[in-house]
C-alpha cells in the first residue's frame, strides 16, 4: 500500500500537494526523505521557486510539530500508566540526565543516542529545533522537545526556521547547479 502511495506522489499531474504530502511525512518517524521529491519538482518548475520552498517548509514543520505532540503524548500516557499501575516516578536524572558533557568523556560512560538528545533539548532548549532537519537526529530532537514539554510555540518556530533555511540552501545550490 505505501509503495503504491509513493508511486501516485511521484506522479508529476499531483505536484505541489505531493511534495506537501512527502513533506510533512519525512518530518514524523516514517523513514522517507523529502530532499529527492524537492529538488526533482523544483528542476522541473524553477518558475515555481519559492512556492516550492514554501510548500516543503510548512510541510516539513507541520511533520516536526506532529512528531512533538507525539513526544508529548507519549510522555503523558507514560504518567498516566505509572499512575494506573502505581509505579513510583524515577528518579529525576533518569528522566532528564545532565548535560551531554556529564554523559560522556572522562567517565567512559556510553550513552545512547536518545539520552544524548534528550540532554541536549534539555541543556539548550527549543532553539536545538535549529537541527530538526537533520537526518536521523531530527525528528528524535521534536519528540523530546515534546516529551519535556517545551513551549510548542517556540519549538515551532525554531522548526520551521531551520527547515526553511535547509530547503532555501538546497534550493539556491540546485539553481546554481543547473545555472
Amino acid at each position: 500500500m505505501l509503495s503504491h502511495l509513493l508511486s501516485w506522489l511521484a506522479l508529476p499531474s499531483v505536484g505541489l500537494g505531493a511534495l506537501f504530502v512527502v513533506s510533512a511525512l519525512a518530518a514524523t518517524i516514517l523513514p522517507l526523505g523529502s530532499e529527492p521529491v524537492f529538488v526533482a519538482y523544483l528542476a522541473l518548475k524553477p518558475e515555481l521557486f519559492w512556492a516550492t520552498v514554501w510548500v516543503a517548509t510548512v510541510g516539513n514543520s507541520l511533520g516536526g510539530l506532529l512528531t512533538y505532540l507525539m513526544g508529548a503524548g507519549a510522555q503523558q500516557g507514560y504518567r498516566h500508566w505509572r499512575i494506573k499501575h502505581r509505579v513510583a516516578a524515577p528518579p529525576a536524572q533518569a528522566l532528564h540526565p545532565q548535560p551531554a558533557t556529564d554523559l560522556v568523556g572522562e567517565s567512559g560512560g556510553n550513552a545512547s543516542r536518545t539520552s544524548l538528545g534528550l540532554a541536549w533539548v534539555q541543556r539548550f532548549g527549543a532553539p536545538i529545533l535549529l537541527l530538526s532537519w537533520l537526518p536521523l537526529i531530527g525528528d528524535p530532537l521534536c519528540a523530546m522537545a515534546g516529551w519535556l514539554r517545551l513551549p510548542w510555540r517556540a519549538c515551532l518556530l525554531f522548526i520551521v526556521l531551520g527547515k526553511f533555511a535547509r530547503y532555501l540552501v538546497l534550493a539556491g545550490l540546485l539553481q546554481l547547479w543547473l545555472g
